[in-house]
């Protein structure tokens, strides 16, 4: 309980701002409780006083009280239920959008081991839960405690002696309660995990459809996913056993007080208890005694349903506890200069994906002067990408020292790094969302100029007059071909204008007419640009500056295209390869 109290506790920075709805809320509550808590002692003394004497005289100002509060609990009760409703949702609104900006400044060290479907649980399936028990749980919990905590004071005022009987029960009854609590705590966050991996599975596959139909995968994975969601199912089910349970408890131990506290009022069991006969109660203190039982079971009846949302948004909560964890150290860079050069020297530069994991870069150095334009080649596995994502800060961690005009990278806000080193990378991101959101980002400083020159500098005017500027685009650009996808992530890279860019393996993935022009816009531009060009294809490398050949984590060599061909070392050997690789699919037709 403890553990829960300090999660919900974690949720008031964003509750602050409509903290008068809570506030209200809590005001309202002793108010709802002191006008429900007095209508069976005003229907006790009506009986007593008026209906069984049949005396007349003050009946009508006993009613009219009665009245008044049964009137004024449910106004003020409707005005506090919508009040909650209302804040809890607006609190809700606020966690959510909070969530996913964490998710988008967290490191890609975290997205390379966190499937998006379980990313995308947290951001709805979780805070749907807690939006739940903020609406029905966390807080009109407290009326119910106030009900209950009221409702035994007054019967042991009415009646110290029924009183007492009906609470020798009531241990058992909240033993009973907290053993089936902590049992659903476990419960809902094994409900939670399965529900993560179910999101994660499904997106996962749904994204690869075309490859599960392409090699008749389609029944393998139908029969994973059937076994991953029969643990749901049986989890599920589960839950709604607990819920039941809980429900019948108290329910049947409401009805055995019920039938102890009426034998002994009307003086069946007296004898039993030692008691003589005149102590037989009033009508009046009996329905009055059964009012509050009844009053009494609803809120721990009720709890127990309560109990079960706040199981589970504390489930929820927990996982969504662990996304904000999640954050790696806040960026330790607080430099923030206007001005760059573009000027990269790299010294000594090792780094490893985890802690106990192996080198992949190892003693690396060099030097980008200011307009260079820079090839990195070498085979899959060398570190050429991982090195181009050191730069650009995708990854931290590295030792050695990585400069941008004289400062250590690490001493550079991201921010501020990424307006002036920007990449091109070889899968094409595109949203669902018009072609100009998709060059421009949402970014306002970028001007319908900036990208009209942006898409003319990449040739992509064709497709800007084609599909035009407020065009929607199909999810991740499934209207377009690979090349224009590829020219329009280009584009995005030039509208933005950075000092540095990085093109990783940019050309992979287009045919050879796209690749020309890529190409003849990378030469338009480069000209006062800084450029590391990470190539696949060499043919795109062969005027670069300087070549720079990795194998294993180390450059082994570096020069101009035609003296490292002429070493008939590493590069000769890619060259040759590239060569026998063209000839064969010219020999193939393809």
């Amino acid at each position: 309980m403890k553990r829960d109290l300090q999660l919900i506790a974690r949720l008031w920075p964003h509750a602050r701002p409509d903290a008068w709805v809570f506030i209200f809320a809590l005001i309202a509550t002793p108010l709802i409780a002191a006008m429900s808590l007095a209508q069976p002692w005003l229907l006790k003394r009506i009986i007593d006083e008026h209906v069984i004497p049949q005396k007349l005289d003050g009946l009508q100002d006993l009613a009219l009280l009665y009245l008044v509060a049964v009137a004024g609990a449910y106004l003020v009760e409707a005005t506090y239920t919508l009040s909650l409703s209302w804040g809890g949702q607006r609190l809700i609104l606020r966690l959510r959008t909070a969530l996913f900006s964490h998710a988008l400044s967290l490191k890609q060290r975290f997205f390379d081991h966190q499937p998006t479907g379980k990313l995308l649980t947290r951001l709805t399936t979780d805070l749907d839960a807690l939006g739940d028990a903020l609406s029905a749980g966390i807080v009109t919990i407290v009326l119910d405690f106030l009900m209950i905590i009221g409702t035994v004071a007054a019967m042991l005022w009415l009646d110290w002696e029924l009183s007492v009987v009906m609470l020798t029960l009531t241990p058992i009854l909240l033993g009973v309660l907290e053993f089936l609590r902590r049992r659903m705590k476990r419960l809902y966050l094994s409900i939670r995990d399965a529900i993560a991996s179910i999101n994660a599975y499904l997106a996962e596959r749904i994204d690869g459809v075309e490859i599960i139909q392409l090699f008749g995968a389609a029944e393998e994975s139908r029969a994973a996913f059937d076994e991953t969601n029969r643990e749901f199912r049986d989890l599920s089910s589960k839950s709604n056993v607990y819920d039941a349970l809980m429900y019948a408890v108290v329910d049947g131990v409401g009805a055995i007080f019920m039938a102890v506290i009426l034998a002994l009022g009307a003086g069946l069991l007296f004898e039993s208890f030692g008691l003589g006969s005149e102590q037989a109660r009033s009508a009046g203190l009996l329905v009055a005694f059964i009012d509050y039982m009844q009053r009494l079971f609803r809120p721990l009846r009720d709890a127990s349903g309560k109990v079960a949302v706040i199981q589970r948004a504390a489930a929820s909560l927990t996982k969504i506890d662990e996304l904000f964890a999640n954050a790696e150290p806040a960026d330790p860079g607080e430099k923030d200069p206007i001005d760059f050069e573009g000027h990269i020297l790299i010294s000594d530069l090792w780094f490893r994906y985890s802690p106990d994991g192996p080198d992949v870069l190892k003693g690396v150095s060099f030097e980008v002067k200011p307009g260079e334009v820079v090839a990195i080649v070498g085979a899959t596995g060398s570190g050429k990408t991982t090195l181009g994502r050191l730069i650009d800060k995708s990854y931290e961690g590295y030792r050695g020292s990585i400069k941008l005009d004289g400062i250590e990278i690490s001493e550079l806000k991201t921010a501020a790094l990424r307006q002036h080193v920007s990449a091109v990378r070889q899968d094409i991101q595109l949203f669902s969302a018009s072609l100009k959101f998709n060059v421009d980002l949402g970014n306002a400083h970028i001007t319908q100029t900036h990208r009209e020159t942006a898409t003319h500098v990449v040739l992509a005017d064709a497709l800007v007059e084609r599909i035009g500027w407020d065009h929607p685009l199909r999810e991740r650009g499934a209207d377009l071909s690979v090349g224009e996808g590829q020219l329009l992530t280009f584009a995005r890279t030039m509208a933005h204008d950075p000092t540095v860019i990085i093109l990783d393996e940019a050309t992979a993935s287009v045919d050879s007419m796209t690749e020309q022009r890529i190409q003849s816009a990378i030469e338009a531009i480069m000209a006062k640009k800084t450029a590391i060009v990470i190539a696949h294809r060499l043919s795109t490398i062969q005027h670069a500056d300087r070549i720079l050949v990795m194998d294993g984590g180390r450059i082994v060599e570096q020069g101009r295209h035609a003296d490292l061909v002429a070493k008939n070392g590493h590069y000769a050997v890619l060259v040759h390869a590239g060569e026998a690789a063209r000839q064969g699919k010219d020999a193939t037709g393809n």
